[in-house]
């Protein structure tokens, strides 16, 4: 027999069993050919006695659920953001069973998104989120189906296709000190700062909006006063998770000192504060009024102060590039920029000595203010030149009028 009926000899002469029946995978190695197909036909009739596979299934939104749950259970901290993405699939495909999932009943939802504008990887990061509660229906979750018997909750995991990244993803938009000057203003006071404080470490902001006391180390380094917080692990990003560490310049530790004391274990933290008549609304006027955490910075606020400032749909992220971009304008060595960025490799090691500490600050120092230099990106160059064109181009077509 061969691989079609899921019985065939390896290379070493033993018998193999790999088939799939009625969506469960069945495999197994013996001696014999006999031995494999008397396995393989108690096992198809096994899986037949307990019926339907679908019987044996659960809905989208079910498993959804049942998955937010257990890694809320173990504090995961990408859980909001799987949350987001998950929430316009189970509205618009909720109702699927989970082994009636497959890129031809999950294509109603990625036309809709695409009708709405989304982006193809907004879009990915929704399939792929159901991609991974699928595998781990298929291969963590059981369920009794009587007789002592248990069988996974889903047989078979389908192969979902992805949109294709390539020409659709948005370019990286780091700002000009000219537009970081007209952005702040406009910030909430408590976003402000985070921003600020961005713009001077590099750090991602999600680990700003989770930034903790207990996390703060304080050194004195040659008469200089500088404040390291040693991020854990399951903050960090990227699949060799190990402790990485944001150390802060000038500018980011008088930010940093200046929320000392409001909050005993987030640095920062947020209040509703009095209205410009000098009133409370009316949920606040309960005392007291304590700082609390700061879910996210892509909020209300943020999207009202990149409007005003006119910055159009600048994202929180496109200041981790700002400060890669000006690192490389003043000349920073390649190695240190990705340690500020935590872009290093992990064969290198994640413990810092005084010295290194020392020159990453030294690095960041270079870009608390601006300096005027002449090493600038071209990128930048060639957004000042789009800015200051349209100016010229205007004027010119007055005089010719």
């Amino acid at each position: 027999m061969g691989r079609q009926s899921g019985v065939y000899e390896d290379a070493r002469g033993r018998w193999r069993v790999d088939r799939v029946h009625r969506g469960e995978r069945l495999q197994g190695r013996f001696d014999t050919y006999q031995d494999a197909e008397a396995w393989l036909i108690a096992r198809c009739a096994q899986i037949d006695a307990l019926g339907p596979a679908r019987t044996r299934s659960m809905t989208l939104a079910e498993a959804a659920t049942r998955y937010l749950l257990e890694e809320e259970a173990k504090g995961k901290v990408s859980l909001q953001s799987e949350t987001y993405h998950l929430a316009p699939m189970i509205e618009c495909c909720g109702d699927l069973q989970l082994d009636q999932v497959h890129d031809g009943t999950l294509r109603k939802f990625v036309e809709s998104r695409l009708r709405q504008g989304r982006a193809h990887k907004t879009i990915n990061l929704s399939l792929g989120s159901v991609r991974h509660i699928l595998n781990v229906a298929a291969r963590k979750w059981r369920v009794d189906v009587g007789g002592g018997r248990t069988a996974p909750v889903l047989g078979q995991v389908p192969l979902l296709t992805m949109l294709p990244l390539d020409g659709h993803q948005r370019e990286p938009q780091p700002i000009s000190w000219e537009e970081q000057r007209a952005l702040l203003p406009h910030l909430p006071p408590h976003l402000a700062r985070m921003a600020l404080f961005i713009l001077n470490t590099g750090v991602r902001d999600d680990v700003v909006c989770n930034l903790q006391w207990d996390w703060e180390i304080r050194l004195k380094l040659d008469g200089i006063e500088v404040s390291v917080f040693e991020v854990p692990r399951e903050h960090v990003k990227g699949r060799n998770k190990a402790y990485d560490y944001v150390v802060c310049n000038s500018v980011a530790q008088s930010v940093v000192d200046a929320m000392r004391g409001r909050h005993d274990q987030y640095v920062f933290v947020w209040r509703r504060e009095r209205t410009s008549e000098g009133k409370l609304k009316r949920h606040d006027m309960k005392p007291p009024m304590a700082y609390r955490p700061i879910e996210a910075m892509n909020n209300n606020g943020w999207q009202r102060a990149r409007s005003k400032a006119g910055l159009g749909d600048l994202h929180v992220h496109d200041l981790r590039h700002t400060v890669g971009m000006r690192l490389r304008e003043a000349g920073v060595a390649k190695e240190t920029r990705s340690i500020i960025l935590w872009h290093k490799d992990h064969s290198m090691t994640a413990h810092y000595s005084a010295a290194q500490v020392l020159e990453v600050r030294s690095a960041l120092e270079l870009i608390r203010e601006e300096t005027g230099r002449e090493n600038r990106s071209l990128r930048s160059l060639a957004k000042q030149a789009r800015r200051t064109r349209v100016p010229s181009e205007s004027l010119q077509q007055e005089q010719t009028a």
